[in-house]
């Protein structure tokens, strides 16, 4: 029953990266649901490597940044969802380092929450 486990903790991280975003600009939008889910596994992968001091938050910001930016650029150029162009560091308008630096951030107690959920799933 594996896939049931990666299917809820794919559905947390989608739901959890909605409310970010709820909480952070007050609205959101459906196609985050998908991006918060798959950062939300590679979270876990990334949490399960043997990597040395800050590399598992780095790695995690990259990997993160990596879907925002591939979310945006399949997205955000039809919809509109957001717009970073004025943000400094960023890139086509879909990622910048302010927001990266935010995943760094929210990446070491997202490791943490990640083990929880994975551990009080059954099988």
């Amino acid at each position: 029953m594996r896939w049931w486990r990666k299917a809820m903790l794919f559905y947390l991280g989608g739901m959890g990266y909605m409310g970010l975003e709820l909480l952070w600009r007050g609205w959101t939008h459906g196609t985050m649901f998908l991006a918060g889910g798959c950062s939300f596994l590679l979270l876990g992968s990334i949490g399960r490597c043997r990597l040395p001091g800050a590399a598992k938050p780095l790695a995690a910001a990259a990997a993160i940044t990596a879907v925002e930016l591939l979310s945006g650029l399949l997205f955000n150029r039809q919809h509109q969802i957001w717009d970073y162009s004025a943000m400094p560091m960023g890139f086509a308008g879909q990622i910048c380092l302010p927001f990266s630096l935010l995943w760094l951030a929210l990446s070491i107690p997202g490791f943490r929450l990640f083990r929880v959920l994975d551990r009080s799933l059954p099988d």
